[in-house]
């Protein structure tokens, strides 16, 4: 007997094929791809004569500042009283008064996180004193292994993802995220050559930067969670999928890993309205997965990269959101 699907679900419960999306589930491996390859962190076809791409955002960095010695002191004093306080009453939690917070808060100044072995406060500052950061291959994908993955048009059968392996906080055109810029680009392999040494980047984040990866691309129909369709069609397909022994989310629905197309899942928020300037609602069109061992990348906490975009106009500039 076929294992349950989503083709399945659609085929006793008709109302679901209205939201049913192609997805590519890319299912990357560690390997040595070849610029003649879909590949994750490989080498990519390009025009010898095409710039590589740099990011001129501002690019966030940590700042590490040293307490003086009344800070620490200060702080010291502060945790002892808050220790003892816990010693004397074993059934509550650690606590502080309003001023001993108050006085903390203003001996953080801002920062985010305090090393209270080095005593120094961290906090993320954006700086834009270096040139461009040369741009990092993360996705190459061929229109003959993922021929719905795209938008191919006028004759281009490659598309490739390049990120800027460093933070940025609130990038242009990127409202509430944090994490590497991306920038894409499609072309025909019929006129590409390849560029076999791009410039490699003097700063990044490691976490940011893919081992090279085969692809082993299979379609799927994708269908969304309870965000976005009704609530009484959401509690049958949840009802059909917990009859045949398989979760709806994550196993019908919002299909995890690298993907292109499908349905994004909001399990760390409620649904986000992602909009196009032109209005238009966007839609999900690759998805970058820190829980793949193979590529080895970690965007957010340990979350998922989501690339949107403009199904009026795919030229339309991207939006970028981390779950």
């Amino acid at each position: 007997m076929p294992a349950p699907s989503a083709e399945s679900l659609i085929a006793e419960v008709p109302a679901f094929a209205a939201h049913a999306r192609t997805a590519t589930l890319l299912r990357p491996s560690e390997g040595s791809p070849g610029v003649q390859d879909s590949s994750v962190g490989g080498p990519l076809l390009w025009p010898e004569d095409e710039p590589w791409p740099l990011c001129r955002a501002p690019h966030a960095v940590q700042v590490h500042e040293k307490l003086t010695d009344d800070e620490r002191e200060t702080w010291q004093r502060i945790d002892q009283a808050m220790k003892e306080r816990r010693r004397l009453n074993p059934g509550r939690g650690y606590e502080v008064t309003e001023e001993e917070a108050r006085i903390q808060q203003q001996i953080m100044a801002g920062a985010s996180v305090l090393d209270m072995v080095r005593w120094e406060r961290t906090r993320w500052v954006e700086d834009t004193s270096r040139p461009g950061v040369p741009m990092v291959p993360v996705l190459q994908l061929y229109a003959r292994d993922a021929p719905a993955a795209a938008p191919w048009r006028d004759g281009a059968d490659v598309l490739q993802m390049l990120w800027c392996p460093t933070e940025h906080s609130d990038p242009p055109g990127q409202p509430r995220y944090w994490g590497p810029m991306v920038t894409l680009r499609y072309r025909s392999s019929s006129r590409a050559g390849a560029l076999l040494d791009p410039p490699r980047p003097d700063r990044a984040d490691d976490r940011y930067l893919p081992r090279p990866c085969v692809l082993d691309p299979v379609e799927v129909t994708d269908l969304p969670d309870q965000d976005e369709i009704a609530e009484d069609l959401h509690a049958e397909g949840d009802c059909w999928a917990e009859a045949h022994g398989v979760e709806y989310h994550r196993t019908l629905a919002c299909r995890p890993g690298w993907k292109a197309g499908g349905w994004p899942s909001w399990h760390l928020t409620d649904l986000m309205s992602i909009d196009c300037s032109c209005g238009a609602r966007m839609q999900l069109f690759l998805t970058v997965d820190s829980s793949h061992d193979g590529p080895d990348v970690s965007v957010g906490r340990h979350g998922e990269l989501r690339v949107f975009t403009c199904p009026a106009d795919p030229a339309h500039p991207i939006r970028l959101n981390i779950q």
